[in-house]
């Protein structure tokens, strides 16, 4: 069919109003009525005290910088004058106004704002410029420029920006100024109702049918709008005349309210014809409309009238209207299709891509553009009739479902007649399919419970429908199923149960909200109705506002509802005390800044001494004594560890355990001090065993036979008795950040004791004699003697059970040599491969452009082989067991422990990648098919990981543990399709059954059974469901294509190591011009500098291939095997092969990493602490003003489930802290000035109150217990 086969009433662009502005209208207006009230929000502004005060804010716009094309954020108060004003000033700047609500989340406003690239922001705390035009023009707008730009809510959850320009917009304001009220138009005794968010595109029609028409605008408090009874009162006292509304709300108010209406329109929503019975009368016009924001507001309307059919009519004057079947084509009168939207009234996108795609030509009808608008409409001679989405899929858990496919399972069940299946949404949001169903022979019982049972042994748990029995299901004319009218909620979709208090009520009607389902007794199971993570993160969130100490981990521990109510009940309500954190003072940056300079030139002064040597090997002839001294001092373990102590009790002097501000005196210092232990290379782990040396020298007091495989605080506040055991990378600290306050404090570990790896001991921690600490555990208080703790916070869990012999073995000095050997020696390994590298470039290429990079991928090559050879050798006959640290089979284990944590660094583009498992084959390690591993650390010859298994980042998988002088290992399995998330811990000899799961930052069990799930420290059982399908070629099945195609990729990821090669000869090659023309004194004062315009290369460079690899990334889910995973890692080798080393390690808690951040993609306040650069994808994450960010913490922004990469936005609101070794996991939020202590999980989804803290692993209220 052809165009001419569309009716002509739906045609009507040939009639588009004359190009203009809407500054062009106001301007007619204030020149028509110059004196009539142009908004009341309480004070009158008149229409030339109205355009006057725009004037004068344009004056102070263009005073800013802005100009014409720019974009203005606005985000104010609603229904005050100030809103509006900044409104028309920013079009009367020519530009264009981006609004969010102000009631909307910080991170919505922050994302819309980074979407749009906005110059400016207005509230109400005045206007925040972040970028201007060179030049500009300061005229008004034309009518090609871009009037607004409002966010629409987006399919897959981003926000999508749509821009409108002012012919558009000015088209639409003119073509409803002609529609309505044609009979008596609108005038200056008009007053309209202002009651909707300027973030929403219907706002834009209030505004105009006041500005165009002489009206006055009236805005109402929001709070107001929603409130049904008491809006009556206030539109008669205020005298509103015309309402523009979502039927919703309009539907809250009552009939009276709007006796003094003499027009009311609907729009935003399908209009039900009993709002229109109830408020259509023979003095007010009613009017539905329709319109996408895409489409400019309004596309089309229709008069409506009680008792008839509701339609959304005929096009405005200047809009084409189309429907088309599944093939483009016109469909003829009385058939249905999906509306089609041409005409004046076209927006765009500011994604090219989305509008080249949703904006392409209608060929059929010859339309250059149009808008698929994605509903399906009747087409009448009248009008057109709404009839619902085109689009009968859903999305679950990342995974497209198809409705009609899961409606077959259901029809398929015995006695089922007839069946369908919908997506609904709960009152929480918490999305489900449920399945309505009649059946064959009604008296016949049909068992639900046998139902569920064999759908899901036909699909995933997950798609399993909640099923729901009818007498008949409704059907249309056509004799096909009407899903618009099953029921919902479900009839039973109540709480039923009786018997119940006051507590036990409320949090079943909060069950049904989150849910959706009938809460029937006292015994109902959360998980069991359906409940899924992110269902008791939202439940949480809602018993929170009575009871804010309410954990998520007290849903998980008492998933039935009494039990929940009497767990909440302990609990008191008691009221939060508010707390003010301030941000780190500009002076503390300024310092940091000045201390970084002599810091660099510290680092640079390694670099100058091995300049030195290679100069002597070159036979240059630097002085020699000169060379023996730099070597001495800045490149052994001798010279470096007294001098980095020297300069760190120089730097603690006379501090003292207490409490002091951050970015003050006493904590710059200790940031100080640790930077000098970093760049000393005092706490390297291969130095593990100098650790007691160090400490003594730093002013720690360490025993007699303490094994410490961990470095000492750099305060010199702790304590080791003698013969204690403190395995790798436990956190000593003595200090930590809550909010603005530094707590100081002393730990003391008594004798024997055993302090688990991956633990964290708080400040003030007092270990008795021989007590026990597991792995993963966050201890604080004092612990008694001879008594075993787990878990964070720790808990005891009954006395020490060691497995080591009681007697100490022999501790030979000898072996303490042989430990050192071996610990200078991995630190030259990385150093000799470099330089094996370089001379082999420089041999094949005689070009000092290409050394750096090729020599790198060979340094990477050669580091590898020896790697592979050493931990190969020291493998040949070790066997698992108690051996004594000091022995060879314990030196091995210490070797090899050592040379794989290094390896995870200096190969990191070996890891999580395809060719990982291959390494680890190689080391020796047992790796089933298809098995993923990122940077796992583990003992290869120990280790064994099934088919399809799954190691996160950094899970420790087996390892050793210390005790009495004596060392213990044993092999470790994970087993087939089971997941290791990431920073899980597999101790020695424990083993994970197949199809199981170690959630984030989780220990396994003891006993891990095949298909259990675990979280937590101490780990508890976890509910969840599987998603993804095994055969799915993106998850676990991936074709030799695919593979091919994630190989070459992966390929790349030898640029970082490449790119740091470059600017290690170019950073030599600096250094030995300085050293040649001013002498080597110039070149050791000036190395510092030229470290620092190397990190700011390094750091720009990481930032360009970022947005290069990935763009802005957004919330979402990936596959396993797909293009933005693959990717999305790429990008991060070089965050961690490239920017870590040269610029992030030396600048974390400064400014500098703040804007390096930012540059990613990240939101960083002002004043904010950031000690870590784990921000994975940090366009997600938002870092409020004043908020800390510990070492170690990871703010984690993807999860993988079912090997499907899910991603989702982070906050930590201003104030809020996120301590030490901590993890946040995606959809999670901080509130303001709340603090998570060391070594927590932030659950997925969490909602943290304000100005409350939280510890544990999943968190709960700090000092429960």
């Amino acid at each position: 069919m052809a165009l001419s086969q569309i009716p002509t009433q739906f045609l009507r662009s040939h009639e588009a109003p004359k190009k203009r502005t809407l500054i062009d209208i106001l301007s007619d207006t204030v020149a028509a009525f110059p004196e009539a009230p142009a908004i009341d929000d309480g004070g009158i502004l008149t229409y030339t005290e109205l355009w006057d005060a725009a004037t004068e804010r344009v004056a102070e716009l263009h005073s800013l910088g802005i100009r014409r094309g720019d974009r203005i954020g606005i985000r104010m108060p609603s229904g005050t004058k100030e809103l509006y004003v900044a409104i028309l000033a920013t079009l009367l700047a020519g530009a264009a106004y981006v609004p969010v609500d102000v009631d909307d989340p910080d991170e919505r406003a922050a994302l819309v704002f980074a979407e749009a690239n906005v110059n400016a922001i207005i509230s109400a705390t005045g206007i925040e410029v972040l970028r201007t035009t060179p030049g500009g023009d300061r005229r008004r707008p034309r009518h090609t420029d871009d009037a607004w730009i409002i966010f629409t809510s987006g399919s897959t959850g981003t926000p999508k920006g749509v821009a409108v320009t002012h012919r558009s917009a000015a088209a639409f304001v003119d073509a409803e100024r002609e529609l309505f009220l044609q009979d008596a138009p609108l005038g200056c005794e008009d007053r309209v109702l202002a009651g909707l968010s300027v973030a929403f595109d219907a706002s834009c029609e209030e505004m105009w049918l006041a500005w165009a028409n002489g009206a006055c605008l009236v805005p109402a408090p929001r709070s107001l709008v929603r409130s049904g009874m008491d809006l009556g009162p206030w539109l008669i006292r205020r005298n509103i005349t015309v309402v523009s509304t979502v039927p919703t709300l309009a539907g809250l108010w009552p009939a009276e309210a709007l006796d003094a209406v003499r027009l009311l329109i609907f729009g935003g929503e399908a209009c039900p014809p009993e709002l229109v019975d109830r408020v259509a009368t023979p003095e007010r016009e009613v009017w539905n409309t329709y319109g996408p924001t895409e489409t400019t507001v309004v596309a089309c309307a229709a008069r409506v009238h009680a008792g008839q059919p509701v339609s959304i009519g005929l096009p405005l004057r200047g809009w084409d209207l189309a429907v088309v079947d599944t093939h483009g084509e016109p469909v003829a009168v009385g058939e249905t299709g999906e509306l089609v939207i041409g005409g004046v009234g076209m927006a765009r996108y500011l994604d090219r891509e989305k509008t080249a795609e949703r904006f392409a030509p209608l060929r059929s009808v010859g339309w250059p553009r149009a808008y698929r608008s994605g509903d399906h409409v009747r087409l009448e001679e009248d009008g057109l009739y709404f009839v619902g989405r085109v689009d009968d899929q859903v999305k679950i858990g990342g995974r497209r479902i198809e409705l009609g496919e899961v409606e077959t399972h259901v029809a398929a069940l015995p006695n089922v007649r007839s069946a369908a299946v919908v997506a609904q949404s709960s009152e929480g949001g918490n999305t489900m399919l449920v399945g309505y169903l009649s059946l064959t022979d009604p008296e016949t019982e049909f068992s639900t419970a046998q139902a569920y049972e064999e759908l899901a042994t036909a699909m995933p748990a997950a798609l399993v429908p909640r099923l729901h029995v009818m007498d008949e299901l409704p059907v249309t004319t056509a004799g096909k199923v009407d899903k618009r009218a099953l029921p919902w909620p479900l009839p039973n979709a109540e709480v039923s149960a009786t018997g119940l208090d006051e507590t036990q009520h409320w949090l079943a009607e909060i069950w049904v909200a989150v849910l959706g389902v009938e809460v029937t007794d006292i015994h109902a199971d959360f998980f069991s109705l359906g409940g899924t993570s992110l269902a008791a993160a939202t439940a949480i969130a809602k018993i929170r506002e009575r009871y804010p100490n309410t954990s998520v981990r007290d849903l998980y521990d008492h998933p039935r509802l009494g039990a929940l109510a009497e767990r909440i009940s302990e609990e008191s309500a008691s009221q939060i005390s508010e707390r003010t954190v301030d941000p780190v003072p500009r002076r503390a940056h300024i310092v940091q800044t000045i201390a970084q300079c002599f810091l660099m030139t510290w680092s640079g002064a390694i670099w100058v001494t091995w300049l030195l040597l290679i100069a002597t090997v070159a036979l240059t002839a630097p002085p020699l004594p000169l060379v023996i001294s730099a070597v001495l001092i800045f490149l052994t373990p001798f010279g470096r560890l007294p001098l980095a102590a020297a300069a760190i009790r120089l730097l603690m002097h006379n501090v003292k355990p207490g409490s002091y501000p951050r970015g003050g005196s006493v904590h710059l210092r200790i940031w100080a001090a640790e930077r000098v232990a970093d760049v000393s290379g005092a706490r390297s782990t291969a130095l593990s065993t100098l650790m007691p040396l160090f400490g003594r020298l730093t002013g720690s007091r360490i025993g007699r036979g303490v094994d410490m495989h961990s470095p000492p605080p750099v305060t010199g506040m702790l304590r080791l008795e003698n013969y204690c055991a403190i395995e790798p990378e436990v956190d000593l600290s003595t200090y930590w950040l809550d909010g603005d306050i530094l707590h100081v404090g002393e730990i003391r570990v008594g004798t024997g004791a055993r302090i688990g790896t991956r633990s964290v001991l708080m400040p003030g921690t007092n270990i008795g004699a021989h007590a026990q600490i597991e792995p993963g555990s966050t201890v604080q208080g004092k612990l008694k003697a001879g008594t075993r703790w787990a878990g964070s916070p720790a808990v005891k869990i009954g006395r020490t059970n060691s497995r080591f012999p009681d007697t100490m073995p022999p501790r030979r000095p000898a072996w303490a040599a042989l430990y050192t050997l071996a610990a200078v020696l991995i630190g030259l390994l990385p150093v000799a491969a470099f330089g094996a590298g370089l001379a082999a470039a420089w041999w094949l290429t005689r070009s000092l452009l290409v050394t750096g990079a090729l020599g790198a991928i060979i340094a990477v090559a050669l580091y590898a082989v020896c790697v592979l050879v050493l931990v190969r050798l020291l493998s040949i006959r070790l066997t698992p067991g108690v051996h004594p640290v000091r022995s060879f089979p314990g030196w091995r284990v210490w070797t090899i422990v050592r040379l794989m944590d290094e390896a995870r660094h200096h190969l990191f583009p070996l890891y999580a990648a395809q060719l990982t498992p291959v390494w680890f084959r190689m080391l020796g390690a047992r790796i089933g098919a298809d098995a993923e591993l990122s940077t796992a650390l583990a003992i290869p010859a120990f280790l064994e990981v099934r088919d399809a298994a799954f190691l996160a980042d950094d899970t420790l998988v087996g390892g050793y543990s210390l005790g009495h002088g004596w060392l213990f290992t044993a092999p470790t399995r994970v087993g087939k399709r089971s997941f290791l998330g990431n920073s899980g811990i597999l101790t020695p000899g424990r083993r994970l059954g197949k199809e199981s799961l170690i959630a984030v930052l989780s220990l396994t069990p003891k006993r891990a059974k095949t298909g259990s799930n675990w979280w937590g420290s101490p780990p508890e059982r976890l509910r969840r469901v599987v998603l993804c399908d095994a055969r799915d070629s993106r998850t676990y099945a991936p074709n030799l294509s695919v593979k091919l195609a994630r190989g070459g990729i992966e390929t790349l990821r030898l640029l970082a190591p490449a790119a740091s090669g470059t600017l290690a000869v170019g950073v030599l090659t600096v250094l030995y011009w300085l050293a040649q023309h001013h002498g080597w004194a110039v070149a050791f004062a000036l190395s510092g500098f030229v470290l620092i315009a190397a990190g700011a290369i390094a750091a720009a460079l990481t930032a360009c291939v970022k947005w290069c690899c990935v763009g802005r990334i957004r919330q979402g889910e990936h596959p396993l095997w797909s293009r933005f995973v693959w990717l999305n890692e790429l990008q991060d080798s070089f965050v961690e092969g490239l920017a870590a080393p040269w610029f992030s390690n030396h600048n974390l808690g400064t400014g500098a990493l703040n804007w390096f951040l930012r540059a990613l993609g990240a939101s960083v306040g002002a004043g904010a602490w950031v000690e870590s650069y784990w921000l994975p994808e940090a366009d997600l994450c938002k870092i409020g003003r004043g908020a800390t960010v510990g070492p170690g913490c990871v703010v984690q922004t993807h999860l993988f489930q079912d090997r499907v990469m899910s991603l989702d936005t982070v906050t930590l609101d201003d104030g809020s802290t996120l301590g030490a070794h901590s993890v946040a996991l995606p959809a999670s939020l901080i509130g303001r000035a709340a603090t998570i202590g060391p070594r927590s999980l932030v659950m997925r989804g969490d909602r943290v109150p304000e100005h409350t803290s939280w510890l544990g692993n999943p968190i709960e209220p700090a000092g429960r217990g």
